[in-house]
């Protein structure tokens, strides 16, 4: 078997290439800092989709759909360190709603923080708690919250990014 025939991760297709450059493109330009600090300016997008994927930073991402509407915006990007809080495979976690990143009760207020943050274009500093897979709640804390936006300098999705969390009593 040849590395040709060998077929890529899904982290690693062009149109996640792509993605990844553009959560790149989008944290600098919200925040006026890397997402991945040491990735060189000029890498190419295969390296900074792995460099992405595989960075202990978590980071989501979900399209601009309308959250008013059912069944709202969907994952779009779930790098390796969420897929591992989440317990999920990267095709459970993307395409899946984000709301369901929180249980029922946190919604809301999630909810909040993106609309707060698309207004605002970013947002430092957010906490929540979310739930895994198997039911088993976190806390996330400082989680930076910017708007994806496309070539055209238009809204297209919403990413986040956090370091720290914790898991909380009276999960599963």
């Amino acid at each position: 078997m040849t590395p040709e025939s060998l077929e890529s991760p899904p982290w690693l297709s062009p149109q996640t290439q792509a993605l990844a450059c553009l959560l790149l493109s989008s944290h600098q330009q919200a925040f006026g800092t890397p997402l991945i600090a040491g990735l060189a300016a000029d890498a190419s997008s295969r390296q900074a989709a792995q460099e992405l994927f595989a960075s202990e930073v978590v980071v989501l991402a979900h399209n601009g759909a309308d959250p008013a509407t059912d069944p709202g915006p969907r994952l779009i990007y779930s790098n390796r360190a969420a897929l591992r809080l989440w317990q999920r495979p990267w095709n459970a976690m993307v395409g899946m709603p984000s709301r369901l990143t929180a249980e029922p009760a946190e919604r809301a207020s999630r909810s909040q923080a993106l609309v707060a943050a698309q207004a605002q274009h970013a947002l430092s500093g957010y906490s929540g708690i979310r739930i895994d897979s198997r039911g088993r709640r976190f806390q996330i804390d400082g989680a930076r919250l910017w708007t994806l936006r496309d070539e055209a300098g238009l809204p297209c999705g919403q990413a986040a990014r956090f370091s720290r969390w914790w898991h909380l009593a009276g999960g599963t």
